[in-house]
């Protein structure tokens, strides 16, 4: 199946360039490439893309503006959003993921991250690479950390472990070999996780980590 991939961005190199990476996969086509947010929200809801990669500053509305009105809380069928950013918009960026983006990717990250990016999102995943996941959310976590909201069920000290090793970047499989139980099990972790935390994936799973002080 070929994921379809809407591109976002007010520099007309770094559309071209996505562009040409992605058109390039046997499974990706571009479907649009846009410079502001305002054409990016209107041709994400004529085409529904699979995947929305955005930019944080555009014209017009910026890519959280856009992000919480293609995926943000009470929108019905959310999009994929991948936010595409630099390290020194840190704060951008945990408002974007706050708003529903699935992921994101930063922009010297290379072809095969943002192949990656693309990929995992398509799936209903997120991006999770030690590379980038671990340094931006240890970066994110220093200015906004505040005190954890009260649960209305509490972690257990399984979860906890689990929710150590996907803010560090793990993936299912490292998880499931670092803790000695099976891929099923993981994964059933990380629903209940999601349940108790009110998130939607495990970017935010790994944020909620960083902020609440559970990884330092």
């Amino acid at each position: 199946m070929t994921i379809r991939v809407l591109i976002a961005d007010d520099q007309q190199l770094v559309r071209t360039g996505f562009q040409m990476i992605l058109d390039a996969q046997p499974d990706m086509e571009v479907v649009a490439a846009v410079a502001d947010g305002a054409e990016a929200v209107s041709e994400a809801r004529r085409l529904r893309p699979d995947v929305c990669l955005l930019d944080i500053r555009m014209p017009k509305l910026d890519g959280i503006e856009v992000t919480r009105a293609l995926a943000g809380p009470g929108v019905e069928n959310p999009m994929r959003i991948v936010i595409v950013t630099t390290f020194d918009l840190d704060e951008y960026v945990y408002g974007a993921l706050r708003a529903g983006a699935t992921g994101f990717l930063l922009k010297d990250s290379g072809p095969t991250l943002l192949i990656e990016a693309v990929k995992a999102a398509a799936a209903g995943d997120s991006l999770v690479s030690p590379s980038v996941t671990v340094r931006l959310l240890q970066h994110l976590s220093q200015p906004v950390r505040r005190s954890a909201v009260p649960l209305n069920e509490p972690l257990t000290d399984r979860e906890l472990d689990v929710v150590r090793l996907v803010a560090r970047g793990r993936t299912n499989q490292e998880v499931a070999g670092e803790l000695f139980v099976s891929l099923s099990t993981v994964k059933t972790h990380l629903g209940s996780i999601q349940g108790k935390l009110s998130v939607r994936n495990r970017v935010e799973i790994a944020a909620w980590a960083w902020e609440s002080g559970v990884v330092t």
